[in-house]
């Protein structure tokens, strides 16, 4: 299901993926540089770049928690149901910070995981 991350990329954006990974490595975390494992297949357990495979319902639901460096905890969920696809972001901000990053994010957030989850129902 999912075919993101490592060599692959992030299907749209990854330039700016690429900053948010050089901010990340600048700031004492993972970055870019972790890949997969494995380009075809993800468990449990599993980092892609800077998430770490959390859950998988096979061909339903992939959850990935972020190991960035973050005002907070932040999760990416891929949701399969019916014909849809959704992909929504979690975040639990730390103090002012975290709901700062949280606003200032937003319209990148949407723009990024809107136009993710379209390139990804177009490859399907």
């Amino acid at each position: 299901m999912m075919k993101s991350g490592g060599k692959r990329g992030w299907y749209r954006y990854n330039f700016l993926w690429s900053i948010r990974g050089a901010i990340d490595k600048a700031s004492g975390g993972y970055g870019l540089g972790r890949g997969r494992r494995d380009n075809k297949k993800l468990r449990v357990g599993d980092s892609v770049d800077f998430w770490k495979v959390i859950d998988i319902v096979e061909n339903r639901r992939i959850l990935l928690f972020a190991e960035m460096k973050l005002p907070g905890k932040g999760w990416l969920e891929f949701l399969v149901e019916k014909k849809n696809a959704v992909v929504t972001a979690y975040f639990i901000p730390n103090g002012l910070a975290g709901r700062l990053y949280w606003r200032s994010m937003y319209f990148f957030h949407r723009l990024i995981f809107r136009d993710m989850i379209r390139q990804i129902i177009k490859k399907a």
